[in-house]
């Protein structure tokens, strides 16, 4: 490609660039004055507010609050009752109901001899 090619298609895509950021900050400058011009209120309200039926009389709406939960059923004491189990089962018992072990036995650990004092 001659320098002059590379030249023309960097301004081309620096044109294309420019041409996108300045629609895009068009956009959002429609975008915010349609906001602008928009009752506040209007914008804040999620959902229109409910009508009452005709002939009701209007009273201030009355808050309930949820009733207090009860007390949780546990303490978050472990059970003394029930004693901790083992992580890996007894060999019996795994020969017994023939269960596979997830994973293979741990290595042996190395243990070096004692360094002597010179």
């Amino acid at each position: 490609m001659p320098a002059e090619e590379r030249q023309r298609e960097y301004r081309r895509e620096m044109l294309l660039a420019s041409l996108l950021i300045a629609a895009g900050l068009a956009v959002s400058a429609l975008a915010l004055t349609a906001l602008t011009a928009r009752d506040p209120q209007q914008i804040a309200q999620a959902t229109p507010p409910t009508q009452s039926t005709p002939g009701a009389e209007t009273k201030p709406p009355v808050e309930t609050k949820p009733p207090a939960p009860s007390e949780p059923g546990t303490t978050g004491q472990r059970p003394s009752d029930v004693p901790p189990q083992p992580a890996r089962p007894d060999p019996d018992t795994q020969k017994k109901t023939g269960a596979q072990p997830a994973l293979p036995p741990a290595p042996a650990e190395k243990v070096a001899p004692p360094i002597r004092e010179k």
